[in-house]
């Protein structure tokens, strides 16, 4: 069935049943260093809740380029770190292969992972700088055997603008002489055994411990190689949906509800027995010793290891509130999709370092019930589909979907045939802990909010792209996508990943556009944006680039909007996505259960949420947060 019967049948079925999905459902609490998700999912929160931290930490205010640039460095320090990601396969050509593998979007980046190599997270971290501070401030730099960061600083003593070292990966800033500025890379190449000496006038470095995961790591800096510009981009923030039947939990460590499941997208480094992605040193559950530290890190196994969300459906088939799930339906078959902020996992079938590759994973997305039909799933919004294969009950679909956000979800009978099946679905992601939100010890505070909105997703992945463009093509200078939401539409998110050349020509205008009367029209999303080029430079550059941006936009459920990449230098667009941020419906009252430790024993509360408002949990010492859980309640 095509993906426009399909999208018709949906509207057809909105008419008859007003949905009640949850929206956008968030909490944060009031522990000082990770208080989740409300304190951190959009730019404007993010920059308030690391001026709060780093405030709190070196008693200076953030009211400048470079306070804010510092902020941003210590925050990251403490909540992203050092290890292999999971691949995506965005180009559509497998898991293990592609054009370029690194993990460049933002919020992706550090909900559903929260750790990768030095150039995953310096390209990610782009997006963060640029919102921070303006277009094109912050930039990767190649150095010896490493992938460095410098942020453009203006004002105070770095006057028109220079370039300083914030290096997230190895934990360094580095000041001069007198304390008063940072110094840029190029600064630091000139006279590397001074500048990464602990011991060099350690005054100068405002409390901020040059090479503080290890005293070696400055050796890197003895060679100043590329300049990435636009290395990383942004989509959209992380936005989930609740729907009826549905529950969301989730676990602050490894290992699900019997403490021996693990699922993940990362490397399998098996630290004490525990399967999955680690650090030894890092700052993160830790973020109380980096201000100040002398010696820096010490190696603890386990320091930071991976979290787990689990979704939990069961579609109700008899009043009608499935259709809160699906893309359509019809006489013979129904079609369930599914978005997260976070990114599926799998548990491996061996032990080997990169087993989440190989055939045979298990745990991601696990169907049960007693229904009798063909299932397949589509990755690329129903214009293909895998091979049926008979639904039985614990069939696993891991290997179709890991490494994914996204999927949709095809039974071949009609609704009545799944009546009383007792169908449930069950897709299992990895997340970051330390943007999960953690209770305190002696009571606290946690505040809830729902914004009634979702994230309709056009990619990542080409392959998912390519189902809506509609003129132009990548390997192209232009591209056009074509969407027809389902729902209220009342933002947008684009970005193309485009071959901007080496070095990157700052004359070629960029632009993003999009259309609410079939192209008659266009308005800016981003309108002549160039690369610049700006103070000192390395001898080469990355040859690619991203163009993106957002706009708050209105169109109606079931209106076409066409988004348009297009610049004036030939530029080809290797691979484009698009984002909707669509209004859900009059949402349900949430109930909020935590499960935790203190000093008491174990122990586990609920809360119900008609509406934004607060809920005060009386935890006592020694609190270790287990598992939080959302539950629509109609």
């Amino acid at each position: 069935m095509s993906r426009e019967i399909l999208t018709l049948l949906f509207l057809l079925g909105v008419g008859v049943r007003v949905f009640a999905d949850v929206g956008d459902p968030q909490i944060r609490t009031d522990h000082p260093w990770y208080p989740g998700e409300l304190a951190i999912s959009t730019f404007d929160r993010l920059f308030a809740t690391q001026a709060e931290a780093y405030e709190r930490a070196t008693g200076r205010p953030v009211d400048s380029d470079e306070s804010k640039a510092l902020a941003s460095w210590f925050w990251r320090n403490t909540h992203y770190w050092h290890a292999e990601a999971g691949r995506r396969d965005l180009w559509g050509e497998g898991l293990i292969k592609g054009k370029d593998k690194r993990l460049r979007e933002y919020w992706n980046g550090l909900f559903g992972y929260g750790f990768g190599l030095c150039g995953t997270t310096h390209s990610q971290w782009t997006a963060e700088l640029d919102h921070l501070l303006g277009h094109a401030r912050g930039r990767g730099v190649g150095v010896a055997g490493h992938n460095s960061f410098e942020v453009f600083l203006k004002g105070g003593a770095y006057g028109s603008g220079k370039w300083a070292l914030l290096d997230h990966d190895l934990s360094t800033v580095i000041f001069d002489e007198s304390g008063h500025r940072l110094l840029g890379i190029s600064e630091v190449n000139k006279d590397v055994d001074r500048w990464i000496n602990r011991a060099y006038k350690p005054e100068r470095q405002r409390g901020w411990l040059v090479c503080g995961l290890h005293p070696s790591d400055g050796n890197s800096y003895r060679k100043y190689a590329v300049a990435e510009y636009l290395a990383g981009y942004a989509g959209p923030p992380p936005m989930l949906r609740l729907r009826r039947g549905e529950r969301m939990r989730r676990y602050f460590e490894p290992g699900l509800e019997d403490g021996k499941t693990f699922v993940f997208w990362g490397r399998n480094y098996n630290t004490e027995g525990i399967p999955g992605p680690e650090r030894s040193r890092t700052w993160v559950n830790q973020p109380e010793k980096m201000q100040g530290s002398k010696n820096g890190t010490p190696h603890r196994n386990g320091q930071a290891r991976f979290a787990n969300v689990t979704y939990d459906y069961k579609p109700d088939f008899i009043d009608g509130d499935y259709r809160e799930g699906i893309v359509g339906e019809s006489a013979n078959q129904v079609t369930f999709s599914f978005q997260t902020p976070y990114v599926i996992g799998a548990t491996p079938p061996n032990e080997k370092p990169w087993g989440i590759y190989d055939d045979g994973c298990s745990n991601g997305l696990i169907l049960q019930g007693k229904a009798n039909c063909p299932v397949s799933v589509s990755l690329d919004d129903g214009r293909t589909w895998t091979v049926p294969q008979p639904f039985r009950d614990g069939l696993d679909l891991t290997d179709l979907v890991k490494g994914r956000s996204h999927y949709w979800l095809r039974f071949g009978v009609g609704v009545r045939q799944l009546r009383n099946t007792g169908l449930a679905i069950r897709t299992v992601c990895q997340a970051n802990v330390a943007v999960l939100p953690r209770l305190k010890d002696n009571a606290t505070t946690i505040s809830f909010e729902a914004s009634g909105k979702e994230v309709l997703s056009i990619g990542p992945e080409l392959n998912r792209a390519k189902s809506y463009v509609s003129s132009g093509g990548f390997g192209q200078k232009e591209v056009t996508l074509s969407i027809k939401p389902n729902r209220p539409v009342v933002g947008l998110y684009a970005s193309a990943h485009v071959a901007s050349g080496s070095p990157p020509n700052p004359k070629v205008r960029y632009y993003v556009e999009y259309s609410l009367d079939a192209g008659e029209s266009w308005l800016p999303v981003v309108k002549g944006r160039t690369i610049p080029r700006r103070g000192d430079e390395p001898g080469d550059f990355w040859s690619q680039s991203f163009s993106y941006g957002s706009s708050a936009i209105r169109s109606k459920a079931g209106k076409p909007i066409l988004i348009r990449f297009h610049n004036d230098g030939g530029k080809r667009y290797l691979r484009a996505e698009a984002h909707l941020v669509q209004v859900t419906g009059q949402p349900d009252p949430v109930k909020v259960t935590y499960a935790w430790n203190d000093s008491g024993g174990e122990r586990q509360e609920s809360h119900i949420f008609r509406a934004k408002g607060e809920w005060e949990l009386q935890t006592g010492r020694q609190v270790r947060t287990r598992w939080v859980e959302f539950e629509p309640i109609p």
